[in-house]
């Protein structure tokens, strides 16, 4: 299928063929007829992917600030790459959608095959959409109306907040698609609306509507108009639709406001507000989010659970609704709003001078006989007799960051690469000449061809991936975590036995040059040792998936586990017992501020400090290994210092983790034979003792591992 994309390196806007997406649980797949453009909105996508470094920079001196800390502790290369990495990263445009539903997914019962339906979906021809984020299109409502769908719903959201009565005057700056909209829906509220804008064509549209357009730029004071208007009053209220980075919209609507007047910023405008203009009338000012309650919910949008409607009368769903209710009965009319329609393939009418556009609403038309296809073949290259051939599942940031670069400088054979929307995969694809990009990961584990697939999905699809990859008898590498609980990992060891395949776990640090030096200056030996370790991990906000403990198993069970296994792989034994104590008062099963105390079969203790609550200008791992009166310091894996040691060896490098040496040894081993590059006994007892530091910290005690 095609879909638009925004390359923000540079700038570029492209037509991409990328697989169909899968339908997912939850989700309906939506085969587009059109797709309506927001030009105010896509507009500054469009110019910040052409802003130089520079002018990228100075539109986000938050995000500078976090480039600079990060260079102090990683050094210069590790942050360039992690830069490069975001920008390379393109951005799917759109998200006004209309189309025939052509696939439902496990758990949606509101929508079945065949129904018309608008949705907050992209610029693509097939696009998998959760049930929240769609609604089914009346019967009397053309496709090409209902993409006014989401853009009416912003401005709807606007007019809630604002809360006007029956004949108060409201003021719209900014006569753009979604000021037009919602002016036009005030004129349905019963108000008395005028709108100002510099567009004579918009003005002229508003003014057929019955809105009192105005032209500032033909030298009307908006200020003193309004207060004309209302016979010294001022405006009940204002709404600002307008995207401009001065500061005079503000002031000039807190001015044209009666005492006690609301303004509601829908737009995009700067906010350098003057406390007198607001202090003097006491008015309220308050941001809108997009399309109404539940947006940037995950437990609204991403899981389908819904506000109860004696609570919160209008989530953005029931917006939705709401507004297609509005065009079938006629109170919103959007067909004169209607500039251009262009079919998709000539997208570049659109997207090629979007600064001068002089459009309001600009419809993309779809070909809808095209069949959907799963996977897409990016480079022609021939796998057969290889051993290794590898397929990868999952396309996040890992994949694009460590991952596929460490791949590319070993010159492993990468037959495929999917994700769930396949566009991702596809843009990797093309990047790091893979064979083919699929939104099907199923195809790679039914192709013989592939003998070692690499999973780096979100926590909660790790350990049912490995129990089919294993059943498909393919050797497996999964990102850490193995498994989120004990039952999950017991069928994961009753597989393992029944396969002849290898089943590695990314735990890298062991895999470290500074790590494997101070082995090498402990030696063999089965002496104990002590160990402190500090993951200064920092701060992830609350709603993150990582926290959830049903798809990311919470930070310890998720990341921790890197350390348990680096404590393992010196010490030279395994864990028998574990203590965790977390900050706070009471035990929860959930932390990332918490102490981990090792006991080893062998004598070792370890500590793993696992904080989220430091500094990120402060070095972010830090181990500290004593034995036998000497003493080895390792700082963030740029240095370490020996200590006591009669050859010690002091060293310092780039900062490398070890990727690059553990897939090494995975293709070496996968291609030639051999053992493990970690015990899989090991792997086994990092897991269970992951899960143990939970179990102590619900328990208040030590907890012994099987």
């Amino acid at each position: 299928m095609k879909q638009i994309i925004q390359d923000l390196k540079n700038g570029e806007t492209i037509l991409e063929e990328v697989p169909v997406p899968m339908v997912k649980s939850g989700c309906v797949l939506i085969k587009t007829s059109r797709t309506l453009v927001s030009l105010g909105t896509e507009r500054m996508l469009v110019e910040f992917g052409k802003a130089n470094f520079i002018q990228k920079a100075k539109q986000q001196p938050d995000k500078v600030k976090m480039v600079l800390n990060k260079v102090k502790t990683d050094g210069l290369k590790p942050t360039m790459d992690a830069v490069l990495n975001k920008l390379n990263q393109p951005l799917p445009l759109g998200y006004c959608n209309v189309g025939k539903v052509v696939g439902v997914g496990r758990g949606v019962t509101e929508f079945q095959v065949g129904d018309r339906v608008a949705s907050n979906g992209n610029h693509a021809e097939y696009v998998n959409l959760p049930k929240n984020l769609v609604a089914k299109v009346p019967d009397n409502v053309t496709d090409e109306e209902a993409a006014f769908t989401v853009i009416g719903s912003i401005g709807l959201q606007g007019i809630r907040l604002l809360d006007p009565t029956f004949g108060e005057t409201i003021v719209v700056v900014g006569l753009g698609l979604i000021g037009l909209v919602t002016a036009e829906l005030l004129l349905a509220n019963g108000c008395n609306v005028i709108g100002f804008d510099f567009d004579p064509e918009k003005v002229r549209i508003a003014n057929e509507k019955g809105i009192v357009g105005i032209n500032p730029g033909e030298g009307t004071d908006q200020v003193k108009f309004v207060e004309s208007h209302t016979k010294g009053v001022g405006a009940d209220g204002v709404i600002i639709t307008a995207s401009n980075k001065s500061n005079e919209i503000i002031a000039q609507s807190a001015q044209m406001c009666r005492k006690r007047g609301r303004v509601i910023l829908v737009g995009v405008i700067g906010l350098d507000i003057s406390r007198a203009d607001f202090y003097e009338k006491e008015i309220s000012f308050q941001v809108s989010c997009s399309y109404g309650p539940g947006r940037y919910d995950e437990e609204y949008e991403q899981k389908g659970n819904d506000y109860p409607i004696g609570f919160v009368r209008w989530t953005e769903k029931r917006n939705f609704e709401a507004i297609l209710n509005a065009i079938s009965k006629g109170t919103l009319d959007v067909k004169p709003l209607i500039t251009e329609r262009i079919p998709l393939k000539n997208y570049s009418e659109i997207y090629g001078d979007m600064t001068n556009s002089k459009s309001i609403a600009s419809i993309l038309e779809y070909d809808t006989t095209e069949s959907p296809v799963n996977t897409v073949t990016i480079t022609d290259k021939s796998f057969e007799g290889k051993k290794g051939v590898i397929g990868i599942i999952g396309s996040g940031n890992f994949t694009s960051s460590t991952l596929l670069p460490n791949l590319k400088k070993l010159n492993a054979d990468i037959k495929y690469i999917a994700s769930s929307g396949g566009l991702s995969s596809t843009i990797m694809a093309k990047r790091h000449s893979i064979g083919n990009s699929t939104s099907n990961y199923k195809e790679i584990l039914t192709d013989a061809g592939v003998d070692l697939v690499l999973i780096t999905t979100q926590h909660h699809m790790h350990a049912p991936m490995v129990l089919e990859t294993m059943k498909a008898g393919k050797s497996v590498f999964v990102e850490k975590p193995l498994a989120l609980n004990e039952k999950e990992l017991e069928a994961i060891i009753t597989e393992y036995n029944q396969q002849n395949v290898s089943v590695s776990v990314g735990f890298n640090r062991r895999f470290a040059p500074l790590a494997k030096n101070m082995k090498a200056q402990l030696g063999n030996n089965d002496a104990p040792v002590n160990i402190v370790a500090t993951m200064n991990a920092g701060f992830i906000s609350a709603d993150v998936w990582v926290h959830d403990m049903q798809v990311g198993g919470g930070r310890i069970i998720g990341e921790a586990c890197h350390y348990i296994d680096l404590c393992t792989y010196f010490t030279g034994s395994l864990v028998k017992s574990v203590c965790m104590n977390a900050m706070g008062t009471d035990p929860q099963e959930n932390t990332d501020n918490a102490s981990i105390l090792l006991r080893y079969e062998n004598g070792s203790n370890a500590v793993i400090n696992y904080f989220s609550n430091g500094s990120k200008a402060y070095s972010k791992e830090r181990v500290e290994v004593y034995s036998q009166e000497r003493t080895l310091v390792m700082n963030n894996w740029r240095k370490l210092k020996s200590y006591g040691f009669k050859d010690g060896r002091n060293a310092s490098s780039k900062q490398d983790k070890g990727h690059y040496n553990q897939f090494q040894e995975l293709i070496a081993q996968q291609q030639k034979g051999g053992s493990p590059i970690i015990p899989f006994k090991e792997i086994l007892n990092t897991t269970k003792a992951s899960f143990a530091a939970i179990e102590s910290l619900k328990q208040g005690q030590w907890i012994s591992i099987n």
